[in-house]
């Protein structure tokens, strides 16, 4: 018995049912596909991982540069302060070749007007001690530039005699690449200025 011949529109109509679920069911897969590569990857800019001591993976999760800024500016200001004034005998290159890293050609200036007047030849002549107590920045942002203000005490060791001295210093922070470890917060001092130094007395610091 021979097969009946079914009608050719039918038939182009079913292909057509039948190309256009295919065509259906790829455009979706596709899509899904990149919904799920398009939020692994922003999952993976979004969080970090480190290995614990046991082993285990610990999330850590990433904030934006914005959000970091000032903790990376403050540490920044706090490194740099510490190796420009926490300095003795020993450690003086060392501690300003550090500090050189992290400012601009103001620093640079800053350091050769202090080597003009003496102040590391005494460092080394008289045996002095000069150490930092406490650095305190405030951080101001006007169009896109942060201008700081750091107040650092510091006290210079004489012997049997101990001078304690109040700096402030001002000037302006930018973005540079990182570079560790000489410049782990990629930052860099501009316009970096001495603007006030005295002496304070231990009964102010009393107070």
């Amino acid at each position: 018995m021979k097969t009946p011949y079914q009608n050719i529109y039918n038939l182009l109509k079913l292909n057509r049912l039948i190309v256009l679920a295919v065509v259906v069911c790829a455009f979706t897969a596709s899509t899904f596909s990149v919904w799920i590569a398009f939020t692994t990857h922003k999952n993976a800019l979004n969080h970090a991982f480190a290995i614990n001591t046991d082993g285990s993976v610990i999330p850590l999760k990433l904030v934006t540069q914005k959000e970091n800024f000032m903790v990376e500016a403050l540490a920044h200001l706090e490194l740099f302060h510490t190796y420009f004034y926490n300095i003795d005998a020993s450690n003086y290159e060392r501690h300003l070749q550090k500090a050189l890293w992290l400012g601009d050609s103001s620093v640079d200036n800053v350091y050769r007007q202090k080597k003009a007047d003496g102040v590391y030849n005494r460092l080394l002549q008289y045996s002095l001690v000069q150490k930092v107590k406490s650095i305190d920045s405030r951080i101001t942002e006007s169009n896109g530039n942060h201008r700081f203000t750091t107040t650092t005490i510091f006290e210079i060791n004489r012997g049997s005699i101990t001078d304690t001295y109040e700096l402030v210093s001002t000037g302006n922070l930018i973005l540079v690449d990182r570079n560790f470890p000489n410049n782990p917060h990629g930052l860099l001092i501009t316009d970096y200025f001495e603007n006030t130094l005295k002496k304070i007395s231990n009964e102010n610091r009393k107070k």
